[in-house]
């Protein structure tokens, strides 16, 4: 699981390096902002699964018991 929430980290900054390679290239339009969109949800995802919860508990702990 772990590598899979940083291959998912890493396509997360790649998608936000992308948007603004190609924002910078084309000015904002639709490609940019799906592009940061995927990122954040990608990231938000991540987040999900590690933030640990009131008891200190996080998913990934969970999935390994």
């Amino acid at each position: 699981i772990n590598i899979v929430l940083s291959v998912g980290m890493l396509a997360g900054f790649a998608l936000f390096w992308g948007a603004w390679r190609v924002g910078r290239r084309d000015g904002l339009d639709l490609r940019v902002l799906l592009m940061i969109m995927a990122a954040l949800v990608i990231f938000a995802n991540v987040a999900i699964w590690t933030v640990p919860d009131g008891q200190g508990q996080s998913l990934v702990n969970r999935s390994s018991e």
